[in-house]
């Protein structure tokens, strides 16, 4: 275990070329969220730098941007920390997630040919896979391409770019839940998947506004155990 909380090996390896404050931050904030920094942890400039190395310049940099964007929270005379998101916060992003995913199920389920069925199909069977095996960092990952997969079939290019802009967010938020939520939600998938193969938009629908609510409620009751 780092000094700073980090798990052996969770350290992103900085890829070149690029600006290095930009590859600073995009490697800050992948490690806030897959929570390998925790919400309220303390980040110290020094400590950051020496497992990434670099200086500590772009990690203040990145530290800066991270904090307009209210990932990090700069307090006076305490450093940063791991912003810690509340109730109202969560409910909001959740809810607009749910609006954003259902528009893009019903749009997947009117566009989507046999190749894009089948690259769902092939995730979901991954996360499946990845659940039976408790890999839960696995499970994330693919739940999020599986959403973005969606996204892509829904053929909405407006609708992707405000999906992405939020994308982050919600695996910072499922995280958490993913153990919890475990086979039930791959089970959810499944059905997904079959009512956009078979070209129910109304039921592609409601089944993804159950999906995304199941995690809202989900989260919300691990916050208050």
């Amino acid at each position: 275990m780092l000094s700073t909380g980090l798990p052996q090996g969770a350290v992103p390896k900085l890829e070149r070329p690029g600006p290095l404050r930009d590859r600073v931050y995009e490697a800050l904030l992948e490690l806030i969220t897959t929570r390998a920094l925790q919400p309220g942890q303390h980040l110290v400039e020094s400590e950051l730098a020496g497992h990434l190395g670099v200086s500590r310049q772009p990690v203040r940099e990145a530290l800066q941007r991270l904090n307009t964007e209210g990932w990090v929270d700069l307090r006076p005379a305490q450093g940063a920390f791991v912003h810690e998101p509340t109730d109202e916060e969560a409910d909001q992003l959740l809810t607009v997630r749910t609006l954003l995913e259902a528009e893009a199920a019903r749009l997947a389920a009117a566009n989507a040919g046999s190749a894009g069925i089948a690259v769902l199909e092939e995730l979901c069977a991954q996360g499946e896979r990845a659940v039976a095996a408790d890999d839960v960092d696995a499970a994330v990952a693919l739940n999020a391409r599986l959403h973005a997969t969606i996204m892509e079939l829904a053929g909405n290019a407006v609708l992707a770019e405000l999906a992405g802009q939020v994308d982050r967010r919600v695996r910072w938020y499922y995280t958490p839940i993913a153990r919890q939520r475990g086979r039930q939600s791959w089970i959810e998938h499944r059905e997904l998947i079959a009512a956009i193969a078979d070209r129910d938009q109304r039921r592609a629908t409601e089944l993804m506004r159950e999906h995304t609510e199941h995690t809202r409620t989900s989260y919300h009751a691990r916050r208050r155990s």
